[in-house]
């Protein structure tokens, strides 16, 4: 068990600048949508009244429920795979899992970006470009 232990911390220690990068941009991508899919699960009710209300005059109003359910699906896998994806770079150098994670996060987002502007909340979809851009940015040094 100690020279497994060892093991595990020279392989950390051994991190390059890039490697560094892609797990910071990982670790910040985890946290957002592992913690978006959290809220959206623990606080249901409110959160399908307040995109309910959000969306009230959209075409997507009749279909808030199923749309929530298939954001928590994405919010979940991209944060696990991503998550996941941060020990496989650090351990093994395999960007594969972490480029997945970060390919369906910024697919979420753009589906949530087709919704905001459905909605006609166009200040709300110009602050997804932020998150949008950092997901590039994770695809960039990932590929």
């Amino acid at each position: 068990m100690k020279n497994l232990s060892l093991s595990l911390k020279c392989k950390f220690m051994e991190l390059n600048a890039q490697q560094i990068t892609q797990i910071l941009i990982l670790l910040f991508l985890s946290i957002t949508f592992l913690i978006s899919g959290y809220e959206k699960v623990t606080e249901w009710k409110g959160s399908v009244a307040y995109i309910t209300e959000h969306f009230k005059t959209s075409p997507l109003k009749n279909y808030v429920s199923l749309l929530l359910i298939i954001l928590v699906i994405m919010d979940f896998m991209a944060g696990a795979m991503m998550f996941v994806g941060m020990f496989n770079i650090a351990l093994t150098g395999d960007t594969k899992m972490a480029l997945y994670g970060v390919q369906i996060s910024a697919l979420a987002i753009i589906f949530m970006l087709v919704g905001q502007r459905l909605a006609k909340d166009y200040q709300g979809a110009m602050l997804l470009g932020v998150y949008f851009l950092i997901c590039i940015c994770g695809m960039y040094f990932l590929s």
